[in-house]
């Protein structure tokens, strides 16, 4: 059986993408009024740029029973009419080991997601439960998007050794089963080339491209490693609301989502040049 790693490398050179479309289906910003046509539809527009889709489960969750029907039908309809897409769960879930272990059997088992997005604040123990799933990914939050995030996570200001290094340098010890990746903001790509220097051999999911405005290519360059681009940009509000207008939102985030598509294999391309 096949490890993450391995399926993440395939999922990608078979999309011949870096791409992974977020999905975070708010009532109030989408054209349509159903989140489960809404996600459909930006997922076919937008199959052909992408290796990868992450609901964000927090967008379902507030919509009660209705949401988490929708969210299992998104991922049952991903898996259904595009096998090998990835499809990442992205709750940041993570507690004592007991809890874990329910919120893995529920990300990976229920709700039968190929990855999920974890918070390793309480210690190995609040993330065995979900690398134990051997062909399951397990990424973790390592340095988030967000300006706040550097006061507990650090950043290059920070003296000693900041909590984003450490995660990433015992991220190389827990990745045992070769299923373990790293959560790293686009916002931050001096502090990306640091985790990637201390990770050079583990999958990055890479988020904040878009309305956050990180630097693409300066991202790009920093997860690049000696193994090749083993990486996920991932956009969700600058692809799926590219338009807000009924007729033309698919067309707009096929649009989108292929310009990004383009422009990293162009800064992979320049860079082995």
């Amino acid at each position: 059986m096949s490890n993450f790693q391995d399926i993440f490398i395939d999922a990608s050179n078979a999309a011949n993408s870096h791409v992974c479309v977020g999905l975070d289906p708010d009532p109030e910003l989408m054209p349509v009024s159903d989140i489960y046509e809404f996600c459909v539809s930006v997922i076919d527009a937008t199959a052909d740029s992408a290796a990868a889709f992450k609901p964000n489960l927090a967008f379902f969750e507030v919509l009660g029973v209705q949401g988490f029907t929708s969210m299992k039908r998104v991922v049952d309809y991903i898996h259904n009419k595009y096998p090998g897409k990835i499809v990442i769960g992205d709750g940041k879930r993570g507690d004592i080991g007991s809890t874990s272990a329910k919120y893995a059997k529920a990300l990976f088992e229920m709700w039968e997601f190929d990855a999920a997005t974890v918070n390793a604040y309480g210690g190995f123990e609040s993330i065995e439960p979900f690398l134990s799933y051997r062909e399951k990914g397990v990424f973790l939050w390592c340095k988030s998007s967000n300006p706040g995030g550097s006061q507990f996570q650090g950043d290059e200001k920070t003296a000693g050794i900041p909590v984003f290094k450490k995660m990433a340098t015992l991220a190389n010890d827990w990745n045992v089963e070769g299923n373990l990746g790293l959560v790293v903001g686009a916002t931050y790509p001096y502090e990306l080339k640091i985790v990637r220097d201390l990770a050079p051999g583990i999958p990055m999911l890479i988020p904040g491209v878009g309305s956050q405005e990180g630097n693409l290519e300066e991202s790009v360059l920093s997860a690049m490693s000696e193994s090749g681009a083993n990486f996920l940009i991932n956009s969700s509000r600058s692809i799926i609301y590219a338009s807000k207008e009924r007729d033309t939102f698919q067309a707009a985030a096929a649009e989108a989502a292929n310009l990004l598509q383009v422009k990293i294999e162009n800064i992979i391309n320049s860079s082995s040049r």
